[in-house]
C-alpha cells in the first residue's frame, strides 16, 4: 500500500443540510469547508466528502451477508488506525448511535481480521469505519 495516498472525493445526497452539518461536523468531528445553500464540503480524516441537498432523498435498504452480518449497500467510510477506531466507537456509543452493525471484530482469526462498525447518517447513507491490527491485511487474500 502506498504511503503517498491522495485524498478521495465523494459526493452524495442528503435530505437536510442542517442535519448533515450536525452529524458530520458535530458528531463525526469533520471540519467544514466550503458550502452553499445546496451543498457542504467536509474533511473526513483528510478526505473530501460533499453532502448535496436532495429533499426527496430516500435511503436504500439493500444488504449483503458478510461474516454473519447484513452489510448495507452502498456504504462508505475510512480505514482508521485501531486507536482512531476505538475513539470513534466510544464517541458514537456515548452519543447513542443506533448501529446497523455495532463495533465488532469481523473475520476473527482469519485473513483480513478487522474491527468494524456500520451506522447511518440522518439521510440513511450507510457508513462503515474499520481498522486492522496489521495493515498488511487490508488487501490480503486467503
Amino acid at each position: 500500500m502506498s504511503t503517498n495516498l491522495r485524498p478521495f472525493h465523494l459526493a452524495f445526497p442528503v435530505h437536510d443540510l442542517d442535519a448533515a452539518r450536525i452529524f458530520y461536523g458535530g458528531l463525526m468531528g469533520c471540519e467544514e469547508g466550503r458550502s452553499s445553500s445546496h451543498w457542504i464540503d467536509f474533511n473526513l480524516y483528510g478526505h473530501q466528502i460533499v453532502t448535496h441537498l436532495d429533499e426527496s432523498r430516500a435511503s436504500a435498504k439493500m444488504t449483503n451477508p458478510v461474516d454473519g452480518g447484513d452489510v448495507p449497500v452502498p456504504h462508505f467510510g475510512v480505514v482508521l488506525t485501531i486507536g482512531e477506531w476505538d475513539k470513534l466507537a466510544e464517541r458514537l456509543n456515548t452519543a447513542g448511535i443506533d448501529f446497523v452493525i455495532p463495533p465488532t471484530i469481523r473475520f476473527k482469526g482469519q485473513t483480513g481480521e478487522q474491527a468494524t462498525m456500520f451506522f447511518t447518517d440522518p439521510s440513511g447513507n450507510a457508513l462503515e469505519f474499520k481498522a486492522f491490527a496489521d495493515d498488511s491485511q487490508i488487501f490480503a487474500k486467503d
